[in-house]
């Protein structure tokens, strides 16, 4: 017997943040994690040459606070990704027990060609709201963010 929606009051989950934002982020992410997937990279490796593109280089801490995995998980990580040559990992100026990791010039040109694809892909996704209500948007994901973001000692 299968179930059949009946018409009604919306559900909970059909008007609660958090659930429409983890909705939104999984069918957005996964469509983009097949090209990732396709030019021979984990969606962890992608998150991670994302993450530290530019030259600012990042704690440990940080960075898996950002790609949304696990400190020893982003370490084992790092160790597999610094082995081909991605990343590399520095000493911290003032603290020795913090760790840097910074892209190398390899992980920037790996990286540029998927963050070109991954800004193709974005401008697809908000092509129909408009370019004001897309930055809107991503403006106002970014300040809920900010005032969520719980603090990471770097």
């Amino acid at each position: 017997m299968s179930a059949v929606e009946l018409p009604g009051e919306p559900r909970f989950v059909d008007n609660y943040l958090a659930a429409l934002l983890a909705q939104a982020s999984q069918l957005i992410s996964s469509e983009f994690h097949a090209v990732v997937r396709r030019n021979g990279f984990s969606v962890s490796e992608w998150r991670v040459l994302a993450t530290l593109d530019g030259d600012q280089a990042l704690s440990i801490g940080r960075l898996a606070q950002i790609v949304l995995i696990k400190q020893p998980t982003v370490t084992r990580l790092l160790d597999r990704m610094e082995n081909k040559g991605y990343v590399e990992r520095l000493p911290h100026d003032s603290d020795r027990r913090v760790t840097l990791v910074r892209v190398t010039p390899t992980g920037r040109k790996t990286a540029a060609r998927l963050i070109a694809l991954a800004r193709e892909h974005e401008q697809r996704v908000l092509a129909p709201f408009g370019l004001q209500r897309a930055e809107q948007l991503k403006s106002t994901l970014q300040r809920i963010i900010d005032l969520h973001q719980p603090a990471v000692r770097d």
